[in-house]
């Protein structure tokens, strides 16, 4: 066996690893964002899956040998940056870091039971220009 041969072997056993991992980390990162508890969880776990997307990304063109895929990864990064800006902008306006958009509060009223509980923000309510 050659060093050639040797290496090559190595290189798909570590690519196939990563894959593997790679694979992992993003069925973790789905049940982080389904299971929340807050919305900046979520936030963090769409940039950690866009993170682990650019990394699967390198991986198949390691893999292939294309370098197209480095464009590729480049792009997902900048889109998935302006993505996690855009979110934090939205979190920072609404205020409300503490509930989840997902889970209903229940609001007990003691004088009128029918009563619906209108949300009201917690924080800063000014828009920042």
């Amino acid at each position: 066996m050659t060093f050639l041969e040797f290496s090559e072997i190595v290189l798909d056993w570590a690519l196939s690893m990563a894959l593997l991992f790679i694979g992992v980390a993003f069925a973790l990162t789905i049940f982080r964002i389904f299971k929340g508890p807050t919305l900046p969880d979520r936030v963090l776990g769409l940039d950690v899956l866009t993170a682990g997307s650019i990394g699967f990304i390198a991986i198949i063109g390691i893999d292939t040998g294309f370098t197209l895929y480095v464009d590729v990864a480049i792009a997902l990064g900048l889109v998935g940056f302006l993505a996690t800006i855009s979110f934090a902008r939205f979190i920072m306006v609404r205020g409300d870091t503490e509930r989840s958009p997902v889970q209903q509060e229940k609001v007990e009223d003691e004088e009128d039971p029918d009563h619906k509980h209108v949300r009201q923000p917690i924080g800063r309510t000014e828009v920042l220009r």
